[in-house]
């Protein structure tokens, strides 16, 4: 038996297991839910297990309850195979007054068209990321971001070479690539998980037919647009010149699918009111659930990278984005981003749910780090600024400023600006 490697989710599943009755897993296929979920799971069924589909689909058609008798906690695995489950779950949950009954993981986002209740109070929800550097091994986690969060001081050192970084990147945080011996070998896992997207799971997330041709360019699309602000239009465009015709409401269509199967996961601006609304660029910031799944729709392996670090550096940043969320995700943190048609921008704003945030900057090498710090400042100094002259509505200033690098050096500068090698970072 393989050995199981601790994750983030670990302890917040076990929170929200004491205080519902069912907690609901969802997240990207092949990023660990089940392994996770089978730590504290009694008892399981495996909903797609294709010799025992038709009789679990009739089940949850006359009696679905007959699939929750188990010990508990129950393991519900992909559930979404037999949608009147969650109804199941919520009924028994409701005539019950234990915690930690279910755990039901899915890597498609609740369809509510197909349950009759939310399950509001009943089942929670919690996301599951694919692995962040710490949890793979590649950070080691000298540098804590809820320690950032307090102000702490900071000093530590990564081994964590740029080279070593762009293979992480392209292999991506996929669990069962890290079993694998060859290094070849493990950057076809991100390959193979694009081709299930483009040739089952696009269509099958929701029954629409989609063509298989059309996605793999819709995905290289954003590939080419990743952590950039590309609107619909510029990317339909780019779809369009390269041999495919796609209608508006059609790219949508693709779009909402990627979204539903936690492929793509756009992130949002920051509109505080320090300039006039027409000042701050408001659209989605284009990312990737992982930045492997960029890199396979490109087409090119690390080696690639090694000489076009400029293209690497918005992969990079979609690498401390996915780091980023798992790091915060206990902390309740939320990502966006920041950016005026002055130039003046914070690649990332992480709010946490306590009301404190940090404004972040990626750059991946040491001869950036004094540009980002610079916006991170005059920001801050904006927002002192807006306070002055707004004395009654003032707005919270940063925690935090953070500049993270793909270098190996950590620490804070004299003007309270931390400088963070992504190699050391933890949650």
């Amino acid at each position: 038996m393989k050995k199981y490697l601790p994750r983030l989710a670990d302890g917040e599943l076990n929170l929200r297991l004491q205080a519902f009755g069912a907690t609901l897993i969802v997240g990207p296929k092949w990023c660990g839910k089940t392994t996770t979920a089978q730590q504290v799971a009694k008892s399981s069924i495996s909903l797609q297990n294709s010799d025992m589909l038709a009789s679990y689909q009739l089940s949850g058609e006359t009696k679905p309850s007959l699939l929750l008798a188990g010990d508990k906690p129950r393991l519900l695995d992909e559930w979404q195979v037999v949608p009147q489950l969650w109804d199941a779950v919520r009924h028994q949950v409701d005539i019950s007054s234990d915690k930690g009954l279910f755990i039901l993981t899915g890597s498609n986002a609740v369809d509510e068209t197909k349950i009759m209740h939310s399950g509001i109070g009943r089942i929670s929800r919690m996301k599951m990321y694919p692995m962040s550097l710490f949890e793979s091994g590649e950070s080691n986690g000298s540098v804590s971001l809820a320690d950032i969060f307090d102000g702490a001081q900071v000093e530590a050192h990564s081994d964590l070479s740029v080279e070593q970084l762009i293979f992480a990147t392209c292999r991506g945080g996929w669990p069962s690539a890290l079993d694998i011996a060859s290094d070849s070998a493990k950057l076809l896992v991100a390959q193979d998980y694009i081709d299930g997207i483009c040739q089952t799971e696009i269509s099958s997330v929701d029954g629409t037919r989609r063509d298989v041709s059309k996605t793999r360019v819709l995905l290289r699309s954003y590939a080419r647009n990743v952590a950039t602000l590309a609107k619909n239009t510029n990317i339909l465009q780019d779809i369009n010149a390269n041999g495919a015709t796609l209608s508006v409401g059609a790219m949508d269509s693709y779009i909402n699918a990627l979204e539903r199967l936690f492929v793509v996961e756009d992130i949002p601006a920051w509109c505080p009111a320090i300039r006039s609304a027409s000042a701050i660029r408001s659209g989605k910031k284009r990312l990737f659930v992982d930045p492997s799944i960029a890199v396979a729709a490109l087409g090119v392996d690390p080696r690639y990278f090694w000489t076009d670090l400029k293209t690497f550096g918005f992969l990079f940043e979609n690498l401390c984005a996915r780091d980023l969320k798992a790091y915060s995700q206990t902390l309740g943190g939320e990502l966006s981003y920041y950016h005026d048609r002055y130039g003046l921008e914070a690649d990332f704003v992480l709010h946490l749910k306590d009301g404190r945030y940090a404004l972040i900057e990626c750059k991946l090498g040491s001869s950036e780090i004094e540009q980002g710090a610079k916006h991170l400042l005059q920001l801050n100094q904006l927002l002192q600024q807006h306070n002055s002259d707004n004395a009654a509505c003032p707005i919270a200033l940063p925690s935090a400023m953070v500049v993270l690098t793909g270098g190996q050096v950590s620490y804070r500068r004299a003007d309270g600006v931390y400088v963070v090698a992504l190699g050391c970072l933890r949650d």
